[in-house]
């Protein structure tokens, strides 16, 4: 095949992710013969497209499902979407508001399929969107978080919780959403830090004309939903109020001056206005003290009729309008500029309204219990580690997940209310009428049951994902399929930070609780993608690249890398473009190293040749790296695996080894080293494989036809071998020396093609010798010879080593003693570091042997050096 001299990622990416489909070469099935390698994605909502978290999320995870494929094991990676209950609802309302339709105006059943069709429509576009960035899916098995199996495990599920006494019905201070007219569980709800302020109301002492006690509040739009003020009892200002009554200013309802230890006498004014129906806190002083709840505030956030004044208008604007009348009354004494505190909807961003509701409840103090001890006992790793604490604090504190949504979106509550006033809970209405008969001795029909109107929790689905995926019966049965037996429990979980506990934790606990196991092993976090601002992207800021107009700029594997190239673990990428710009320049240097190298005229004749030292030196160095980059996927550190690879590729084999075999202009390679070469290009390929699957399948089918059965993306990884540390460490110096020659020329003007000798003073001839035909090629020298001091000659140190470069002009003496000084500082820096780490007993003690061997070889380094550097400087005195 013929090799252009520009890669064209879109042409590679759109034939081999075609070949790799029609090939099922994404696809698994149960083999016993075979090691299982799973991992769910984390369901996208329907309603999504695809963004930069996305593209961070399953780069990585396609990665690790590349490296598994390629290692042998049966790679089997499940995609799918999430039905996404009360955006997806938005988007279906608002598209029916276009046509002129009313939500209200229609019937639940006319609505979902109004859903059902925006679903069928839209609901695919992220999935579509992932192949682009070369996702390798078993698409076969693409689930979605409403299909019909799933649907009914999460029927399945409720009924056995319900029927274990773990789910519950009652009247609770929930968090209202007013935009999407839902209850919400703690963990849906976003607290932001609001300017906003503080007014200090007066309210009359009931039977005085002079009299008042002044309370401070954030919501005076409330005070008509108050009914009582609250003091400390060991607050001596207020104490002979206590038995009295106060006036609610503008209605002058008069309400009860109660004590209570809650009260905090250091804050605002030590009084406190007690609105149960509208805190948290207010509602549990209500109960201790048997006061009547007043709810003032509809669903949508507007005041209602027991408001009395004001009724209609909405909560935000009411407060400034009470603000207003309290003024023109003389009862506000003052205002204050408040940072507050406030919940936010995480999906509408609309401000949270505490609300007594009537909602369903999951019980977690116990059933979270196994999922703790799986985290704190490392069964299930965190990485990084110090997610772990932040686990255990929601754990320990956790409070009764509200499972019920008002929304019609979703999976209905399978509860069946009857005539007598109870409900009883069933998969199906059939189930529920036999329940209900036999229980209340009654003969009921079908019309008499009606099934609760609201649906559950998204995450009430999708914390079944690892399980239901694979098996949608074993919540019934209680017997696990063969595909639920083989690939569960899951190998590794990639997910961001912030639904560790909406999504993550709760997944654990459904595990441990139908499973009786961990769901994953791994759980890696990725941080949060933002801009060089440090702001998190977003469409509102309009700082967020569109990913596919990235990938149709850069290619696909230049996205890629770019966004691997600085994303450590649970840490935050600073996104810039650069980065992927980056990515790009490593494509093109991988395209065009192996045109250089298949540009190469082949002699098998030739028998002797030079390369020996080379060949001997790649191999090591790629064994080393092996090394390393197993090492990095073992602890998760997947960009760290990245710039191993890339120093490899980039480093070692373009810079160095290529130019080290590289022979003359217009004359030819032996075929020994030609295949060598060839051989080490294509272990280069398969570890940059997972990381730019693209470029390589194309270069690998390039290198010789191949066929289905040889493509890269099933080929095995490379194995470790042996390597030699000294050959490698040699070769370091001998190129450090190669790049002293290199600067020295560029320093001076002398062009590369000029060549000059190189004196040596050391006590390592040997090594020098073994490298002296490759000293020679890259540093372009026209001889090298040994000796203590070459006078008159340009000098400078690598290691302990002293070079000497013979000159046809007079040196500048003060500025090489400056030269030589500023290097000595800096060498002198480097040590002070080394032997400061090397001084710390915890590195030295906790360190594996092998980095603390390094800091001692850098500490010999830098003393050599020094020494060296110390005669040089006497030298020019």
């Amino acid at each position: 095949m013929s090799l252009s001299t520009k890669y064209n990622p879109a042409e590679a990416e759109s034939k081999w992710y075609a070949f790799w489909m029609e090939n099922k070469l994404f696809s698994s099935k149960v083999d016993y013969n075979k090691e299982p390698y799973s991992i769910v994605i984390p369901p996208p909502n329907v309603t999504g497209v695809l963004h930069m978290g996305h593209m961070l999320n399953n780069t990585i995870q396609d990665v690790l499902v590349r490296k598994a494929r390629m290692e042998g094991k049966n790679a089997c990676w499940v995609p799918g979407t999430d039905h996404a209950s009360i955006a997806t609802e938005a988007k279906v309302v608002a598209l029916l508001k276009e046509k002129g339709i009313d939500k209200k105006s229609i019937s639940r059943e006319d609505f979902l399929t109004h859903a059902w069709e925006w679903k069928e429509k839209y609901g695919g576009i992220i999935l579509e969107q992932l192949k682009k960035l070369g996702a390798s899916c078993d698409w076969d098995r693409t689930k979605f978080t409403m299909d019909a199996g799933l649907s009914d495990a999460v029927t399945s599920v409720f009924v056995d919780l319900h029927n274990k006494g773990k789910i519950y019905r009652g009247i609770r201070m929930v968090n209202w959403d007013p935009q999407g007219k839902t209850a919400l569980s703690d963990d849906e709800v976003i607290f932001k830090e609001v300017q906003s302020k503080l007014y200090y109301i007066n309210y009359k002492i009931e039977g005085s004309e002079t009299e008042y006690l002044t309370v401070a509040t954030t919501r005076p739009e409330t005070i008509m939903a108050d009914v009582a003020i609250c003091i400390n009892p060991n607050d001596k200002r207020f104490a002979h109020l206590k038995g009295k009554k106060a006036l609610i200013p503008l209605i002058n309802r008069a309400i009860p001056i109660v004590e209570d230890d809650y009260v905090d006498m250091e804050f605002g004014t030590g009084c406190l206005k007690v609105t149960p129906a509208h805190d948290v806190n207010d509602y549990e002083i209500g109960l201790r003290h048997k006061l009547e709840v007043i709810d003032i505030i509809n669903d949508d956030g507007t005041l209602n009729e027991k408001a009395q004044i004001l009724v209609g208008e909405d909560r935000f604007i009411a407060r400034k309008k009470i603000a207003k009348l309290l003024k023109e009354a003389g009862q506000l004494q003052k205002e204050e500029d408040y940072l507050s505190n406030v919940g936010h909807s995480e999906r509408t961003d609309a401000v949270i309204e505490p609300k007594l509701s009537l909602q369903w409840f999951l019980k977690m103090e116990d059933i979270t219990k196994p999922a703790l001890k799986a985290v704190m006992d490392d069964i299930i790793q965190l990485y990084p580690p110090k997610f772990k604490n932040m686990y255990r604090s929601w754990m320990e504190n956790v409070r009764d997940w509200c499972i019920s949504r008002q929304l019609w979106w979703g999976h209905q509550i399978p509860a069946f209310y009857l005539p007598n006033g109870e409900y009883v809970v069933a998969k199906t209405a059939e189930e529920a009428l036999e329940i209900a008969n036999d229980k209340y001795n009654e003969n009921y029909g079908l019309n008499d049951l009606t099934q609760d109107e609201d649906v559950l929790d998204t995450w009430f689905s999708s914390w079944l994902w690892p399980i239901s995926v694979f098996d949608t019966d074993v919540f019934t049965t209680g017997k696990k399929n063969e595909e639920l037996s083989y690939y569960y429990p899951t190998n590794d979980l990639v997910t961001a930070p912030e639904i560790l506990f909406f999504w993550v934790a709760r997944m654990i606990i459904a595990g441990y609780e139908y499973m009786g196991e961990k769901p994953f092993r791994n759980v890696y976090l990725t941080g949060i993608v933002r801009d060089k601002q440090g702001r998190k992207m977003s469409k509102s800021l309009g700082n967020s690249p569109d990913p596919l107009e990235l990938i149709k700029n850069y290619g696909a594997d230049g996205v890629r890398t770019g966004m691997l190239f600085s994303s450590p673990a649970g840490n935050d990428l600073p996104f810039d473009e650069k980065l992927v710009e980056q990515g790009r320049n490593f494509a093109n240097k991988i395209w065009n190293a192996f045109r250089l190298i298949k540009g190469w005229e082949v002699d098998s004749n030739i028998l002797e040749h030079h390369n020996h030292t080379a060949i001997n030196w790649f191999e090591s160095r790629f064994d080393q790296a092996l090394e390393e980059i197993e090492d990095h996927f073992s602890k998760f550190r997947i960009s760290d695996a990245l710039m191993s690879t890339y120093k490899l590729v980039w480093d070692d084999f373009c810079s160095w080894y290529l130019e080290m075999v590289k022979p003359e202009y217009q004359k030819p390679i032996d075929l020994e080293t030609y295949e060598k070469t060839l051989g080490y290009f294509e272990a280069i390929m398969k570890i940059l494989h997972p990381f730019m699957p693209f470029i390589t399948e194309e270069l690998w089918h390039q290198v010789k036809g191949r066929d289905v059965k040889d493509a890269l993306i099933i080929s095995s990884w490379p194995s470790k071998g042996a390597y030699d540390v000294k050959l490698i460490n040699d070769a370091a110096q001998v190129f450090e020396v190669v790049s002293q020659v290199r600067n020295i020329r560029a320093s001076k003007g002398i062009s590369p093609k000029e060549a000059f000798d190189l004196t040596i003073n050391t006590k390592n001839k040997e090594l020098y010798t073994s490298f002296g035909a490759i000293l020679k090629k890259l540093a372009n020298l026209s001889q090298m010879e040994f000796a203590e001091k070459v006078d008159g000659a340009l000098s400078f140190v690598v290691k302990s080593d002293e070079f000497f470069i013979p000159l046809n002009e007079q040196i500048d003496v003060e500025a090489e003693k400056e030269n030589i000084q500023k290097e000595l500082e800096y060498t002198k820096g480097f040590l002070n570091s080394v032997t400061k780490k090397l001084s710390n007993e915890r590195f030295v003690n906790n360190a594996p042997a092998q980095v603390v061997e390094n800091e001692k070889k850098k500490q010999a380094d830098a003393e050599a050096k020094i020494k060296a550097l110390e005669e040089s400087l006497a030298k020019l005195v």
